[in-house]
């Protein structure tokens, strides 16, 4: 099987496996938000949201392929004015979260150039630690349709000059 993972859009991935992924209960316990069985009808609006942020920002949520396997999705979505950073892999992928992370924050600094990207976590992901091992700092929290996140911020690294 080809390692390598490519980044393309979500309009790529058949609806299925998409709704397969997004109702794993493994998957479904760290999405907050996610209520009730994500339906045909829930991926159409889901997809069209998302393909709507590329042409409106210029950036949004890519689909991660593995040859020919669908892994999940993630990307840069808008949260106010701050990129949010989320990924969303089957569970037989999580350990590649870190390589998909660091090519996200390539773009978001080196193509976009933000200066920081958020992340917000839900009270189940908070035990880890895992984000400020990668530089994020704890940055107040954030409710979104009545759930309480942690948003957590990584600033751009100074370039000198």
């Amino acid at each position: 099987m080809d390692d390598v993972i490519r980044f393309g859009h979500l309009t790529e991935i058949e609806p299925a496996r998409i709704i397969e992924l997004m109702n794993d209960p493994a998957v479904r316990r760290h999405l907050p938000l996610a209520r009730g069985r994500f339906s045909a009808d829930d991926c159409a609006c889901f997809v069209q949201s998302k393909e709507r942020m590329w042409q409106e920002r210029g950036y949004g949520p890519w689909a991660f392929c593995r040859g020919l396997e669908f892994i999940g999705w993630g990307g840069l979505q808008p949260e106010g004015d701050d990129a949010d950073v989320g990924l969303v892999l089957h569970r037989s992928c999580w350990g590649v979260g870190r390589h998909l992370f660091a090519r996200i924050i390539s773009f978001a600094f080196q193509d976009l150039a933000l200066d920081s990207v958020i992340a917000l976590l839900p009270q189940t992901r908070l035990r880890g630690g895992g984000l400020e091992r990668l530089g994020f700092e704890p940055d107040g929290v954030a409710v979104l349709s009545g759930e309480r996140f942690v948003r957590f911020r990584l600033w751009r690294p100074f370039s000198g000059g």
